[in-house]
């Protein structure tokens, strides 16, 4: 018995000091939160410190963004599709894009992959209204398309730069609507001139500057400005393998637009200047390696055309079945030329009724040629 009560007696201390032991724990980890409770500061917010004016550049900035964004439109675009079951059609949302009037009778100008294929394009302005938008005319060779809206609305359009005399290093301003979050500013510098981009369409689109700008799907149609709020581009892609900006992005400089836009308002397409000459890629890429050919190939000279007037001569086989090389363009005004790209791009900077100066390969010898431009397709076949 004594042993049964002995071991009770320890079984008993074990118990409440298992017991103390657990209440110092639990008093400890409550005792921070106890003293919290039990004592209370009096807490105000505190004071802010004047911050004084900003800084030049940002005051510049925010100017030349008020100042813009009314100019810049939101563009979405719906395409139909037909229920394979039913055959009835829907339709459906396409996708969004950006981009700006042009003039005060309703022109937004865009980039063409954002209307391609859309059924329909509705443009949203900075006020939040929306307006059916009408196709006017398209360029896929530089990525331009002008759409219209009701001619009863006035907006003061963005002012008009020059791309020109650009410098890389220069300040450059995007706004857009990139994924979606519309009237977005970002900024950049100028970090390359005359660029190339494969287009959507396989063609190459010519002379683009290259910016750091941030630039995202979305950006695609918007205005690029220069530090004095002027238009000097529209920002046309991004260089990206995961598809968001990588401060690679491309804007189709303004004089190319202020050359394209008013034939497609006018005529609704562009015709652009050619020497009326045929000429092959793919060909030129062969002459090049067989016959160590470089420049471009001339292989066929058009009837009634400028080159034609000009003396030029197209590729022939002679009576004996032998080819014979037609007239190499290495030059335009000057500048080289090696491929069938750069040569339209070199002539796109022109118009037609224009002259322009060409140094050609003849038989191993150098010559020039003066050959008055036509619009694409107007000399006799």
């Amino acid at each position: 018995m004594q042993d049964k009560s002995g071991r009770d007696v320890f079984l008993r201390r074990l118990k409440w000091t298992t017991l103390a032991l657990l209440g110092l724990i639990v008093a400890w980890q409550a005792a921070p939160w106890v003293g919290r409770l039990l004592i209370r500061e009096a807490a105000t917010p505190r004071a802010v410190t004047p911050r004084g004016d900003l800084a030049a550049d940002e005051k510049g900035t925010i100017d030349l963004f008020e100042r813009s964004k009314d100019a810049v439109v939101f563009i979405t675009t719906t395409q139909r599709v037909r229920e394979f079951w039913s055959r009835d059609i829907f339709t459906i949302p396409r996708g969004a894009g950006s981009g700006f009037l042009w003039d005060d009778k309703g022109h937004v100008i865009t980039n063409f992959h954002v209307i391609a294929g859309a059924a329909e394009a509705r443009v949203r302005l900075s006020d939040g209204k929306e307006h059916t938008a009408a196709l006017v005319g398209a360029s896929p060779m530089h990525d331009l398309a002008v759409l219209r809206i009701d001619t009863a609305i006035k907006r003061t359009p963005l002012p008009l730069g020059t791309s020109s005399d650009l410098k890389v290093g220069q300040k450059v301003y995007a706004i857009g609507n990139p994924f979606g979050l519309d009237w977005t500013l970002t900024t950049g510098i100028v970090s390359a001139l005359d660029r190339s981009l494969k287009g959507e369409d396989g063609g190459v689109i010519e002379h683009l500057i290259q910016t750091d700008a941030a630039i995202n799907p979305g950006n695609s149609g918007g205005p690029l400005l220069d530090s004095a709020g002027r238009l000097i581009g529209v920002n046309t892609a991004i260089y990206s393998p995961s598809g968001a900006s990588a401060g690679v992005g491309f804007a189709v400089p303004v004089d190319t637009m202020n050359r394209v836009v008013p034939q497609l308002i006018a005529k609704g397409g562009y015709a652009r200047p050619a020497l009326g000459v045929e000429v092959d890629q793919r060909v030129n890429e062969t002459a090049a390696q067989e016959l160590g050919i470089k420049g471009v190939l001339v292989l066929r000279v058009r009837p009634g055309s400028g080159a034609q007037a000009a003396g030029l001569m197209g590729a022939r086989f002679d009576r004996d079945g032998v080819f014979v090389p037609g007239d190499v363009i290495t030059q335009v005004e000057g500048k080289a030329v090696d491929s069938v790209p750069g040569l339209l791009s070199r002539l796109d900077d022109f118009r037609p009724g224009d002259k322009v100066r060409l140094t050609i390969l003849r038989n191993g010898k150098e010559e020039e040629r003066s050959v008055m431009l036509q619009a694409e397709g107007a000399a006799a076949r």
